[in-house]
């Protein structure tokens, strides 16, 4: 029987043979809408006619010890989605953050409720995990609130699609292209590596633009050094397990370096002579002591004097500050804050995972 990849070939050299002979096929529409999901190109362009794409996969096999055939087929059958490099372009120039916008996308009566069933499902989960990892439960309810609503919205892209078109595809106008695409390159390898070793068919798995995967979004890299099977049923499933999940999510971080017990912020005090240019310099690595901090002009209020690592001042933009009541928000930022933007580099990501666990946690009696 013919690999998928031969077939491949051979549709594409019948379609050059029949458009040259004048023929044309023409499915009816129910059959072309039965064939296409939504993130799929009208005309499929698959990897299988990318020569470089056919090198990699040859190159991934020698390296990794994985079947040659085996990688070039599923390589092949991956397909090329034109949205995806223009979904990873930055925002253009001169955008205003707004803080007070971004929250409202994730603190909302519909994640704060299902926040508060998916906590009530989980309590014993979320509580040995504490117990093991260090990681309270609010920023782990937090997590799996902004990446997927606790599993309602976990993509629709192909994920061997979205990696393979990121690692071939990746925009070159992006401003970190080539770190950006050595990155993707890892991701689609540590895919195939994963799928073959599991067992998993690495056509069927659905996520994010970017290849991210199941209620927690991991990426395949962070799949395989941090997932784990936390309800003892023998294998990670990080789409319908729950309690995998958790498990996943707290043992992320504190791979990243959480510590139990240490706060994520303290409100601050800026003083009218705060050297901002010094303290925003770091952005959001934890780089000033307590005395240093105060130094520069910031105080840490609520108890922060008494924090003893590190701080980073985190300014949370709110549009044009020209504009009255726009003025920027700040707060000092520990290790641990910066701990969540290892999830995603944003300090208006952590806030709004800080502040949905804490939304949620407020609608609980725990």
């Amino acid at each position: 029987m013919p690999s998928p990849t031969e077939l491949l070939s051979r549709r594409h050299l019948l379609a050059t043979l029949c458009a040259a002979s004048g023929i044309v096929s023409t499915p009816s529409i129910a059959q072309n809408r039965s064939r296409r999901t939504r993130n799929e190109p009208v005309a499929k362009s698959y990897y299988a006619e990318r020569p470089d794409a056919m090198r990699f996969a040859d190159d991934m096999a020698a390296r990794r010890g994985l079947p040659a055939d085996w990688v070039r087929d599923m390589i092949g059958q991956a397909v090329f989605l034109p949205n995806v490099p223009r979904l990873m372009l930055p925002p253009a120039r001169g955008v205003a953050k707004n803080w007070r916008v971004y929250r409202s996308r994730f603190i909302d009566p519909v994640r704060i409720r299902a926040g508060a069933r998916f906590w009530e499902r989980n309590r014993s989960a979320l509580a040995r995990a504490q117990a093991d990892f260090g990681v309270p439960p609010e920023i782990i309810v937090g997590i799996v609130g902004v990446e997927t609503i606790y599993g309602q919205v976990m993509g629709n892209f192909r994920v061997i699609d979205a990696l393979a078109t990121l690692t071939f595809d990746f925009p070159p106008q992006h401003p970190r292209a080539q770190a950006r695409q050595a990155f993707f390159q890892d991701e689609l390898e540590q895919f195939l590596s994963l799928a073959q070793r599991i067992g998993m068919d690495p056509l069927n798995p659905l996520g994010s633009y970017a290849g991210a995967m199941g209620m927690p979004q991991f990426m395949p890299s962070s799949w395989v050094k941090y997932a784990i099977d936390y309800d003892g049923d023998g294998h990670i499933d990080l789409w319908n397990s729950e309690v995998d999940v958790i498990g996943s999510v707290a043992n992320y971080f504190k791979g990243y370096g959480w510590q139990p017990g240490l706060r994520t912020h303290y409100p601050v005090r800026l003083s009218p002579e705060a050297r901002m240019d010094t303290l925003l310099a770091p952005d959001i690595l934890p780089s000033f002591s307590t005395d240093s901090f105060a130094a520069n002009g910031a105080l840490p209020m609520d108890g922060g004097l008494s924090h003893p690592g590190k701080f980073a001042l985190i300014e949370l933009q709110n549009g044009n500050p020209a504009l009255p009541g726009n003025e920027p928000e700040y707060v000092a930022g520990t290790e641990n804050f910066y701990v969540i933007t290892r999830y995603n580099w944003s300090s208006y990501y952590a806030m709004a995972v800080i502040d949905l666990g804490q939304e949620v946690a407020a609608t609980l009696s725990v």
